[in-house]
């Protein structure tokens, strides 16, 4: 079997884009879902080697135990890509508890907790890489989304944190950030369109250079803790609002 990578919320939007991409670079992908079952599948189909896996997120202990049961059988699982995430509106003036609650298990919580068991239990030839997205948000943020934010910056915490734990050489831990791509909450296109083009570049960055970059960093060139920005520029701009909204003004 080829080297292995699990790519979670792999089934739609940009984690099926990256599972594409590793899957026609000739890797064996494990596409994760919550409930998106028929994409999953589709998706698994296009592909040479790829199966589908189940599991709510917002169960913590239960995304361990679906780490720990694929490194039990996975001979050459090199790659986890924490890319599922959730993103509902809230602010600084009044957080959602709720809200909160869900960004900070899903957004933070979940993958942290899956790096730690990948990085425990998984077998690998030549070092285990860890890819976790967070977002440009981390050095440009804005009060919107508050939620998604403060989860977000705490992911992105947790890159360094780990690879600092490590004691394997080999193994690589890194962010990747990714800035406006596709239409978000409720953006209609021409929204998309401008918002998208907000960036240094004045230009749309697309899902498939992040699927680029993800291949590179599975290659453990940089050193770990790294986080890799792939936006155009966008995090180097000081921006109030999200763009959703600067779109719309």
């Amino acid at each position: 079997m080829p080297p292995a990578v699990l790519v979670t919320g792999g089934a739609r939007r940009i984690g099926a884009t990256i599972a594409r991409g590793f899957g026609l670079a000739g890797w064996h992908v494990v596409i994760h879902h919550k409930d998106s079952h028929d994409e999953a599948e589709a998706l698994a189909g296009e592909l040479a080697s790829a199966e589908c896996v189940q599991c709510d997120l917002g169960d913590i202990e239960a995304a361990a135990a679906m780490i720990e049961a694929l490194a039990a059988r996975l001979g050459d699982w090199r790659v986890l890509i924490n890319c599922a995430a959730v993103f509902h509106e809230d602010t600084a003036q009044r957080l959602d508890p709720a809200i909160c609650v869900e960004a900070a298990t899903i957004n933070a919580g979940a993958p942290a907790r899956m790096a730690q068991a990948f990085l425990a239990h998984a077998r690998a030839k030549g070092g285990r890489r860890v890819i976790d997205l967070t977002d440009m948000k981390i050095a440009n943020p804005n009060p919107d989304f508050f939620s998604y934010t403060m989860a977000k910056h705490a992911f992105s915490a947790t890159v360094r944190m780990l690879a600092i734990a490590q004691d394997e050489p080999a193994d690589r831990i890194y962010g990747l950030a990714p800035g406006a791509m596709l239409p978000s909450f409720d953006q209609l296109p021409e929204e998309h369109l401008r918002s998208g083009r907000m960036n240094l570049l004045e230009r749309l960055t697309q899902p498939q250079e992040l699927a680029d970059a993800a291949l590179f960093l599975a290659e453990g060139w940089l050193a770990s803790g790294e986080t890799l920005f792939v936006d155009s520029g966008q995090h180097l701009l000081s921006q109030p609002r999200d763009v959703l909204y600067l779109a719309r003004q």
